[in-house]
């Protein structure tokens, strides 16, 4: 048997056993997002979201999550007083880099290269 067909078998299997039920944004497809890419930016950024790479931006915010879930877990007061500058330090670093990004967007430079 080939591998595709293989492969093909057991996902079938498993979607009738209900193993893919339970998956996050099940059955939604958006694809809104994309098509609103230029064409030539697509199999590009598509690829950067395959491979994980992320805007600055997105690993800012996953730094502040990461932070606030430590901060709400940590019950010693030393602990928590270092958690919580470094959640500061970290909500100010992505506010500027998100006015950043606002202010490159609404350049007159950047309007003109869209």
């Amino acid at each position: 048997m080939a591998f595709d067909r293989i492969a093909d078998k057991r996902i079938r299997e498993a979607m009738s056993e209900g193993k893919f039920d339970h998956l996050p944004k099940k059955g939604a497809i958006d694809l809104e997002e994309y098509f609103k890419l230029p064409a030539e930016l697509r199999m590009g950024y598509s690829i950067l979201k395959s491979a994980g790479c992320v805007p600055e931006e997105v690993e800012m915010f996953r730094d502040v999550e990461r932070l606030e879930t430590q901060l709400a877990a940590t019950t010693g007061e030393a602990a928590r007083a270092d958690l919580r500058r470094a959640l500061n330090d970290a909500r100010l670093k992505l506010d500027v880099a998100l006015e950043r990004r606002r202010l490159q967007r609404s350049s007159p430079d950047a309007r003109r290269a869209e």
